[in-house]
């Protein structure tokens, strides 16, 4: 399959399956430390092109390819397109298994003498077997491109660039990935992303929010844009990212405008962080991304229809953008046009705008086009411009969420409840082994569990009250001093590494010091990130009495990984398991709590409001939702509006400050069982009061849209609903935004009348914007007359 005359562009299709896992981050592009980022260990990406009819015979379109994850591994989706995933599955044990870590297996740091992701012996050695295991799976089911499947491209390694070590190790492992990559023989062509250096036959791509300006190293490879980025990954403690689609859909056009030959948006369809999926640390267990398919797999509007829009332009121009010479003309202050022609007979034009400051009129072979700032005008025939970024003219909708309808649903939820069982844990028993020191958690707890116990007794010769201080390198400490918890803490604001203090009253004679160490995400990114440690590794742990300090650092460390409730499974149906019902404590750590509900009626998406909830984690019928973290506020700043005109950064256009960094959690409806009692369980370890829980579905609550004259205004909702009503119907100039319009000067009872008529009880409706509809408006003393319209679903 030759790459060089491989097609731009199809029209976009979508993956309809709802629970999607999806727990890959990325990091910002300037500064790298706090980003997640794809597995390295997972070092085998597949994608897939749209099938098109090749144009005179030449090679298959290739189209902007999307990738889902999923906590099932491996999935090929036949809908109108046919997608591979990435793969985030390693060996361990004998099994596939996820990690905290994304990818990456915490027993890996257990092998003498290994360092990730550098030409180091051990690292390639289990990488060559992992991989080799993947390709070997994909070959015998015969996915790949020349055995008929549908794999087009191949992926080793991923944005090394970014955590490459210094030196010749770095520079050598890259060469031995490519050498590697080049002798399974899947007979495609293999990319790396995001490495400038890539060697050949190696094609580099880019990466990034934006990648026009991206040149391949090898002039002759093509230039591929392999994650675009749609939005960004959520901090707990963060506000909510949003990536406006006037900016995403300027990107892209200034790609193709630059010749580029395929770009993939990252990520398409949004997911969920199920079980301990999430890296960072701290990432929240929504990755919704604010991808054009959200995280439950609702259509977002306007992103999606905007998109749509621009592809469908885009394929206007297939075989002048696929066969067609270039010709730029720069008009200064930012404005350009691009020609694409072929065969004197087939062309295709682009007019840009980057100033991101100031309009542009630009005359262009002899028509004037108006060009808003920050956007580019899509012209197939190089005469009439059908498409221009800046120019929204798709749906907005509303997303709300709706109270759960289940037929003889308890307006309240009935709880049970349970402690955490701490009595051995606390007194110091029960330690699996014993250690002179204070050890690192991760390569002690191995991933069996967010939660290690670090147990020691210390003599003091009379009762006092003494300091107990811990320096820790995170992520949450919970401090017991014999049997009582004295005190809890967690890194803040990316500040991981903090050191406790709480004063405690100590006994005459033996007193038994339990510290729980929580991990919230592993860190997956970096030079050397196998190196940089969780929990109390070292410590010092010290009692500061007086002009006494004890260091209880080299101590009798005794060791307990997990929680009891954890070993025995208590959030599954267990008749051993004893529940307490009648008055149920809140604001209490370390405590269970169980109900049961009905499933929600119809098809929308489910979520469960966990608000009143501190930290912890979540379980339906036995399925892990993820972690909860309602109480961690995201920052009151940062919230200042979104003007989608120039560079964009995640922290450009944020909205939820000062409210919970998540409230709802996903519940996919598979997890369910329809007719069935379903169970909640959740492990509350910091306190809080379920009083307030509350199973709801997602939906279009509000659906705005405009039309200007001579096009048609479309409007729909999902799941099956209808319009109810019409809100607002305007001919003009109406103020405000969706959800919030004010009149304008031209609405009128026979506009709203006809408006209702025609989409009132329907899932969707269209009104062609003609001379019989812009007469009902009375605008007589308006200069517009684009048509407005808000409807409720």
């Amino acid at each position: 399959m030759s790459l060089s005359h491989l097609s731009r562009s199809c029209k976009s299709t979508i993956a309809r399956e709802r629970s999607t896992t999806c727990a890959t981050c990325r990091k910002t592009p300037l500064s790298r430390p706090s980003r997640p980022a794809s597995p390295s260990y997972t070092s085998l990406t597949m994608a897939t092109a749209c099938r098109s009819r090749p144009p005179e015979g030449k090679s298959d379109g290739l189209d902007l390819f999307l990738r889902e994850h999923t906590t099932k591994g491996l999935k090929v989706y036949h809908e109108e397109f046919m997608l591979i995933q990435k793969v985030f599955l390693f060996i361990s044990k004998g099994e596939y298994k996820q990690s905290a870590s994304i990818g990456v297996p915490a027993w890996l740091r257990k092998i003498p003498g290994m360092e990730f992701r550098t030409n180091n012996q051990q690292w390639k050695d289990e990488m060559a077997n992992f991989t080799t295991l993947i390709v070997d799976m994909i070959k015998k089911e015969r996915l790949f491109a020349p055995q008929g499947g549908p794999i087009i491209l191949a992926q080793i390694e991923n944005e090394y660039e970014y955590a490459m070590v210094p030196g010749d190790a770095g520079k050598e492992y890259i060469k031995w990935c490519a050498k590697f990559a080049e002798s399974l023989n899947v007979g495609l062509p293999w990319i790396m992303c995001q490495q400038s250096d890539a060697p050949q036959p190696m094609i580099n791509t880019c990466n990034n929010y934006y990648c026009d300006n991206f040149t391949p190293n090898n002039p002759n490879s093509p230039k591929f844009w392999t994650e675009n980025w749609l939005g960004w990954f959520k901090h707990w403690g963060d506000p909510d990212p949003h990536r406006p689609a006037e900016d995403l859909a300027f990107a892209v056009a200034r790609f193709y405008q630059s010749k580029g030959t395929l770009q993939n948006y990252y990520m398409y369809h949004g997911g969920t962080n199920f079980g301990r999926t999430p890296g960072g640390p701290y990432i929240t267990t929504s990755y919704d991304y604010d991808a054009p398919l959200d995280e439950y797999g609702n259509i977002k509007q306007p992103k999606w229809g905007h998109l749509k829009e621009l592809h469908a332009a885009l394929k206007l121009m297939e075989k002048s953008l696929t066969y067609g010479e270039v010709n730029n003309t720069d008009f200064g202050n930012g404005v350009a046009a691009t020609k694409f022609s072929y065969n004197a007979t087939v062309s295709g034009c682009f007019l840009s705008n980057a100033n991101q400051y100031f309009d542009a009129t630009l005359e262009y072979q002899g028509t004037k086009y108006f060009l808003p700032a920050w956007s580019v005008s899509i012209l197939p025939d190089c005469k009439q411009e059908v498409y221009n970024t800046a120019r929204v003219t798709t749906q907005t909708s509303i997303m709300v969420k709706k109270p759960n309808k289940a037929d003889d649903e308890a307006s309240d939820l009935k709880w049970s409840w349970r402690s955490e069982t701490l009595g051995s844990s606390v007194r110091g028993l029960g330690g699996n082994f014993t250690e002179n020191k204070l050890l690192e958690q991760i390569t002690t707890a191995v991933d069996e569990s967010d939660y290690l116990w670090y147990m020691t007794s210390v003599d003091i010769t009379h009762k006092q009250e003494m300091t107990l201080r811990v320096s820790t390198t995170g992520h949450v400490l919970h401090a017991f001093v014999n049997g009582q918890l004295v005190g809890s803490q967690y890194g803040r604001n990316g500040n991981l590494a903090f050191v406790f203090e709480q004063t405690a009253k100590f006994k005459a004679g033996k007193n038994h010091i339990s510290l729980l160490s929580v991990t919230v995400g592993l860190k997956n990114i970096g030079q050397h990130y196998e190196l940089d440690p969780a929990g109390i590794v070292g410590g010092p742990v010290q009692l500061i009495g007086g002009n006494i300090t004890i260091d209880l650092s080299t101590n009798a460390w005794s060791y307990k990984i997990g929680l009891d409730g954890e070993k025995t499974k208590v959030y599954l149906d267990n008749p051993d398991h004893k529940w307490f019902s009648g008055m149920i404590p809140t604001q209490r750590p370390f405590t269970w709590y169980k109900t049961t509900f009905e499933t929600p009626l119809g098809l929308d998406p489910v979520v469960v409001d966990l608000l009143g909830m501190g930290k912890g984690a979540a379980w339906v019928n036995g399925n892990s939702i993820g972690r909860f973290w309602p109480n961690y506020t995201a920052s009151a700043d940062g919230c200042n509006g979104c003007d989608y005109r120039g560079t964009y950064s995640s922290e450009k256009c944020q909205t939820g400050c000062g409210e919970p960094s998540q409230r709802w959690y996903h519940v996919p409806r598979s997890f369910l069982k329809p007719g069935e009692p379903n169970t909640l369980v959740l492990f509350e370890e910091a306190g809080g009061d379920p009083a307030q829980v509350d199973f709801q579905t997602v939906t279009v609550g509000t659906a705005c849209s405009t039309a200007e004259p001579g096009k048609t205004l479309n409007l729909s909702c999902q799941g099956g609903r209808t319009i109810s009503n019409i809100d607002f119907a305007s001919l003009g100039d109406p103020k405000g935004t969706c959800g919030s319009y004010q009149k304008g000067g031209c609405e009128s009872d026979e506009l709203y009348s006809l408006i209702s008529e025609e989409c009132v009880g329907k899932e969707s409706c269209s009104i062609q914007i003609g001379e019989n509809l812009l007469g009902k408006g009375n605008c007589s003393n308006t200069s517009s007359k684009s048509l407005v319209v808000q409807a409720t679903c």
